[in-house]
């Protein structure tokens, strides 16, 4: 059988946000994305081999509806549920059987099953291959569920072969599934468990080779995002983890809880191993939220003292946030920005809460009949989809387009690179893995050609740092995607 595998893309024109690469692709010009979906090519993997695979990510191309395959496997997240629903529908006027999961539909099925074949309840490694047969045999059934959370060490290694690989910014993997916390707005503890599951050292160092071979030919050194939602969660695992990687010369940043800020020896071995980043979700800066969310964990810890004890190593702590929770308020919102400034966080990513399907969050909010609509296309964590409490939602909306463009005006941006810079944050990465005297003359020439454009901070911005551009000190993807996310703030 013909196998057509999709990641479906926004279906909003020029969509933008934290998670949306327009920007890159239009000041690198080309159509380059930040990763893909590991589902996709995981998928791809498990398929018999007796079977023709294509992958399309609409994130970078669009879809030909002149191939015509036998069966059409979806990825859904909430976001771009509707998009996805528009693609199964299609394939099915052309023939083809459709099959939807990931989170969404393993979360709301019933839904999902109105516009596909077939729906993928939880994890598929151990379903695809029986739906494929059944495909087969015509004997395709509504829904394949999971019995059970799937053993890792059966999981195989995703074959990403059959990606657009060079029109990625950065490979994906994943070590562990499972996330202990129980935070009431998010739906990892929920779709992946809360008891914690490991896959052996020794098939991640076999993925983390497959990654540097295929991309040897696009990259002198691989970038990888360890896609675990804690990457600590098991310490003697994740020991025995960065010990592995310390060998195979790549950049590499994960997730992980507040409490890695303990961890010296972890903290030492992960730089040594080429982490650059951790990213954390600090979530609220308000005892009173952080308790309404389950996220009591963060209220043991100061967060300055925390970010200063991690970037000591020099690995730069990424951060996200949520505005939205009961008790936030225009207060709420200032001290935010304040401790975003005073901490010197360089690029926190800042979300609307958003109550997902499957969440004890939207639970909550479907009985207290606070669920604005269920427009999926806008729970993408930067439109108000819900009735907070003491203010209207176009406050909560006003309120966070205030503090996202504060945070990432060009002034702001300045002030905290030039502290970066001043002490030498990169000076390890720049050792490591430096950048090219060529790339650092081609990122000022584009940045001149912006010049004189209708946007007059951008250009004073550009003027101010152009000279800087040719500092050792200076990362050119970190100005990148600071510009990027200040081209979001004011978009809104």
């Amino acid at each position: 059988m013909k196998i057509l595998l999709i990641i479906p893309g926004s279906s909003e024109v020029n969509s933008k946000s934290f998670y949306g690469y327009s920007f890159y692709a239009e000041f690198l010009l080309t159509k380059k994305y930040i990763s893909y979906l590991l589902a996709i090519p995981t998928l791809a993997a498990l398929t018999p081999k007796k079977h023709e695979i294509k992958i399309l990510d609409e994130n970078i191309e669009e879809i030909d509806y002149k191939y015509i395959p036998d069966v059409v496997g979806i990825s859904v997240r909430t976001m771009y549920a509707p998009r996805a629903y528009e693609i199964s529908q299609n394939y099915r006027k052309l023939g083809a059987k459709t099959v939807l999961g990931g989170i969404h539909p393993s979360m709301c099925p019933e839904e999902a099953s109105m516009y596909c074949d077939s729906v993928v309840i939880g994890e598929a490694e151990d379903i695809w291959a029986k739906l494929l047969e059944d495909v087969e045999n015509g004997n395709l059934q509504k829904f394949y569920k999971a019995d059970e959370k799937v053993d890792l060490s059966r999981s195989p290694v995703p074959a990403r072969k059959f990606l657009s690989r060079s029109q990625y910014i950065s490979d994906i993997l994943q070590t562990t599934k499972g996330c202990p916390f129980h935070c009431e707005f998010c739906s990892v503890h929920a779709f992946d468990g809360q008891k914690i599951r490991n896959r052996p050292i020794d098939q991640v160092i076999k993925d983390v080779l497959d990654v540097k071979q295929s991309m040897s030919k696009y990259k002198s050194k691989q970038a990888i995002f360890i896609a675990d939602d804690n990457i600590i969660a098991n310490r003697k695992y994740a020991r025995e983890l960065f010990i592995a990687l310390k060998p195979h010369n790549i950049n590499w940043m994960c997730q992980a809880s507040i409490n890695i800020s303990q961890e010296d020896e972890l903290l030492q071995l992960m730089s040594e191993s080429g982490c650059g980043a951790v990213f954390i979700g600090f979530e609220s800066i308000s005892d009173d939220n952080l308790s309404s969310m389950d996220k009591g964990i963060n209220k043991k810890f100061n967060y300055v003292d925390a970010i200063n004890k991690i970037q000591s190593y020099g690995l730069l702590v990424h951060s996200s946030f949520i505005v939205g929770y009961d008790f936030d308020s225009q207060k709420t919102f200032r001290e935010l920005v304040d401790f975003v400034q005073e901490s010197k966080l360089l690029m926190p990513l800042i979300n609307v809460l958003t109550p997902f399907p499957g969440t004890k969050l939207f639970k909550r909010f479907e009985e207290e009949n606070r669920i604005l609509h269920k427009e999926w296309a806008k729970y993408d964590t930067k439109n108000v989809v819900f009735q907070p409490v003491g203010m209207p939602p176009e406050e909560l909306s006003e309120g966070y387009k205030k503090i996202v463009q504060e945070i990432y005006s060009f002034d702001s941006i300045l002030e905290k690179l030039k502290y970066y810079w001043d002490i030498d944050f990169w000076k390890r990465s720049n050792e490591l893995d430096p950048v090219k005297f060529k790339y650092r003359f081609l990122f000022a020439f584009r940045m001149a050609t912006l010049l004189f454009s209708k946007n007059a901070k951008r250009s004073r911005f550009i003027l101010q740092i152009l000279p800087h551009i040719f500092r050792k000190e200076a990362r050119i993807s970190t100005i990148l995607t600071l510009m990027a996310y200040n081209d979001f703030a004011y978009s809104l």
